[in-house]
């Protein structure tokens, strides 16, 4: 078996797939549920309803708050308690609508059978229909940062695709959900990679998977047997293949530019697993985004596991419903202990891009003593956009945004390569995030800048 990879740095962090055996468990109902309205990149949501108001499963309770933003939907039903900040998995408080749950009772619109439904037998699916009903069930990236699904599958005139990459790879040390979820609706998976390939117009399908899940990669080669349109590749373990310009320079040998290129500039659309079933879902069974395979894990939780969970839970009930938090220090992180997200509380909720809880205990729990950088040039090579970290760091905490702007900070992808690698364990990422989130508001400044110039010459 041939296996694929991206050319340029990664890492080999143990994986430590603890409950990749573990069959997927439904989650219990929460007594109340918190629905953040910022749970992707872009703009916040917009509440449609109040206090007092009844809600559904697959109720609309919050509408998309522009261009970049997707709806919210209740994924329980009860009354809404009230729209209060929270604190949410960015440590920051947001707006968030709280449900008080009194049952179990869906919107009457959505399909809750079992039976497969196919794009042969949809023909009066169009790529607008596609792509309408993906935007209005709140579909998001299921992977990563949340890209709102649409867009991604409405390039600008200027780009071309040319076929559909679905990311099985999973690179991520711990998290286990998205295999199960390819293990348990391999079909559902396919179809929702036929919806994205008729809403996009391409005739061609990738599917990536890392060899260190040879069940996954065996039942999709199988289920697409016999069909020319796709193409499973088996990929080397090597983090962070997941990255959508990793996989694609993986996959379809194309290295993607730098910002603003994306994918579609190379011919491909990069989707995750989790997405593709949400949009086979929103498409074929009429059900919005509004739970999502997670897992919970870390090496001294009692009962890890993977669970499907309704958005609005609090991190706080799965991990009680794994056996609670280990004895002594612990770190929990929204997401794996390479990009994850540390929480500062237990209530922050499961939204639409939590693919894991992880536990962090004992010494792992905290960061190791900062040496001074011994110039071994480790951080350079580990670095998958061939950046120098190193450099950026620095620059970034000596406050140089113009020089660190013309250093690329921009394509950083935040995998937290060169942090792990670092034999000094110096706080590269943090500063180079911070670094980055400076620059990128520079940037956005001088845009709006020139766009209000350039109005006020036309007036």
């Amino acid at each position: 078996m041939k296996l694929h990879t991206f050319r340029i740095g990664g890492v080999h962090p143990d994986d430590h797939k603890l409950t990749a055996e573990i069959p997927t468990k439904k989650a219990e109902l929460p007594k109340k549920a918190i629905f953040p309205l910022s749970q992707h990149i872009g703009a916040p949501t917009k509440p449609v309803v109040k206090r007092g108001d009844k809600v559904k499963v697959g109720t609309l309770i919050a509408e998309a708050g522009g261009f970049v933003s997707a709806p919210i939907f209740s994924s329980v039903s009860g009354t809404v308690e009230k729209i209060d900040n929270v604190i949410d998995a960015t440590g920051y408080l947001k707006p968030a609508i709280i449900i008080n749950v009194e049952g179990d009772e869906w919107e009457e619109s959505i399909d809750r059978s079992d039976k497969l439904e196919t794009v042969e037998s949809h023909p009066e699916l169009t790529p607008e229909e596609i792509i309408s009903r993906v935007k209005n069930a709140g579909v998001t990236g299921m992977g990563g940062a949340g890209f709102p699904t649409f867009i991604k599958l409405t390039p600008p005139p200027t780009a071309k695709a040319e076929c559909v990459i679905i990311n099985g790879v999973e690179c991520e040390p711990y998290i286990t959900s998205d295999y199960r979820l390819m293990l348990e609706h391999t079909d559902e998976i396919i179809q929702g990679l036929y919806l994205l390939m008729k809403a996009v117009k391409v005739e061609k399908g990738y599917i990536g998977i890392e060899d260190n899940k040879p069940k996954a990669i065996e039942i999709f080669e199988q289920k697409t047997a016999g069909d020319p349109r796709i193409e499973i590749v088996p990929l080397k373990k090597k983090y962070p293949q997941g990255g959508e310009k990793q996989l694609v320079d993986a996959v379809i040998n194309r290295q993607v530019p730098a910002p603003p290129a994306i994918p579609v500039n190379v011919g491909a659309i990069v989707q995750n697993v989790g997405t593709a079933f949400a949009v086979y879902q929103a498409v074929m069974k009429n059900k919005p985004l509004f739970e999502r395979y997670t897992t919970v894990t870390g090496l001294q939780v009692k009962n890890p596991g993977n669970f499907l969970v309704r958005m609005g839970t609090t991190f706080g009930q799965l991990i009680d419903y794994c056996g609670g938090l280990p004895e002594g220090d612990n770190k929990v992180l929204a997401g794996g202990p390479m990009m994850g997200k540390s929480v500062a509380s237990l209530d922050v909720p499961v939204c639409k891009g939590t693919n894991s809880i992880t536990v962090l205990t004992g010494a792992d729990a905290h960061r190791k003593k900062v040496q001074n950088c011994i110039r071994c040039g480790k951080c350079v090579s580990a670095c998958p956009m061939g950046l120098e970290p190193y450099l950026l760091a620095t620059l970034s905490a000596a406050q140089e945004w113009e020089r660190l702007e013309s250093e690329d900070v921009t394509s950083c992808i935040s995998c937290g390569s060169c942090q792990f690698t670092c034999p000094a364990h110096r706080p590269l990422l943090d500063n180079i995030t911070f670094g980055k989130g400076h620059v990128m508001g520079i940037i956005k400044a001088r845009i709006a800048k020139a766009k209000a110039e350039a109005a006020k010459a036309k007036a």
